[in-house]
């Protein structure tokens, strides 16, 4: 009976690992396609035979070299690293107070910011703009960061407040009890145990700011100031007229490899806050 019971158990598991199995299988097949035809010739990759003429690494430095790549590089990492430090600056605060403190018409702030959940990037871009240009905002990196930063601030709050509601009060009574001020407590204990919080918001925030197309289409309409998902979508354009797919996957092995290397590094950390935040948020 019980070697039953241990078989029926382990099938279990197994139909259930299957379909997951397959997916990332399929995932791991379509990226290495990806990564290869990268490196090969467009004759290559039409013909089924990649790196068969050898390594083509020149796929890359045409980017870089006659496409400055590497500006739309450097602003992407400008814009979202800059834009996810400011969202802590702006969140972390914001829902500390919600998180732990009373006060009247608490619950109508917070149905306020998950309110603004809601609200579609379309919908908003358009009073955006125009009050942008009202305060002569436009035509600058400040401006994309600033979009950033404050359309991010509801879902930011939103996952903090459960982190900072599951801190136990005690720390914050003892550290007053040894003289330290509130704001002291909350840099030199809270932000400390939040860490798990702080950094798997700063993880989404990264991976969503770093693929953005459609902020950066309207706000960054100079191209110096271009992201690389706005460079990425005129080298397709460019490349598929003269013909050019293998440059075309290394554009796009451009712009998904670092998000995909931050995945890899700190994907523990994104379940272990998720978990955290869900159970005792």
């Amino acid at each position: 009976m019980m070697e039953n019971r241990i078989l029926k158990t382990r099938l279990s598991l197994l139909l259930r690992y299957i379909p997951l199995m397959a997916w990332l299988g399929f995932t791991i097949v379509i990226f290495g396609y990806a990564i290869l035809a990268s490196l090969s010739t467009t004759r290559e990759i039409f013909s089924n035979t990649l790196l068969k003429s050898g390594i083509h690494f020149s796929n890359y430095i045409d980017l870089f070299k006659n496409l400055n790549m590497g500006l739309y590089f450097l602003n992407s990492v400008i814009y979202t690293v800059t834009a996810c430090i400011g969202i802590i600056v702006v969140v972390a605060p914001a829902a500390y107070i919600l998180g732990r403190v009373q006060f009247r018409g608490k619950r109508l702030v917070n149905l306020m910011f998950l309110s603004a959940l809601s609200l579609p990037g379309l919908l908003i871009s358009i009073p955006l703009f125009s009050l942008f240009i009202q305060l002569k905002l436009t035509g600058s990196i400040s401006t994309l960061i600033l979009i950033y930063v404050f359309t991010n601030v509801p879902f930011g709050v939103f996952l903090l407040t459960g982190f900072f509601s599951s801190i136990p009060k005690e720390l914050e009574e003892s550290a007053a009890i040894d003289g330290c001020g509130p704001i002291k407590a909350f840099m030199k204990i809270i932000m400390p145990i939040a860490q798990p919080g702080l950094i798997t918001l700063s993880i989404f925030n990264f991976m969503g700011i770093w693929n953005d197309y459609f902020f950066a289409l309207i706000f960054a309409n100079d191209q110096k100031h271009h992201t690389l998902a706005l460079a990425l979508q005129s080298i397709v354009y460019g490349y598929t007229n003269t013909g050019n797919y293998a440059g075309i996957f290394a554009a796009a092995m451009v712009v998904f490899i670092p998000t995909f290397i931050l995945y890899i590094f700190v994907s523990r950390k994104i379940v272990a806050g998720i978990t955290v935040g869900s159970v005792k948020g």
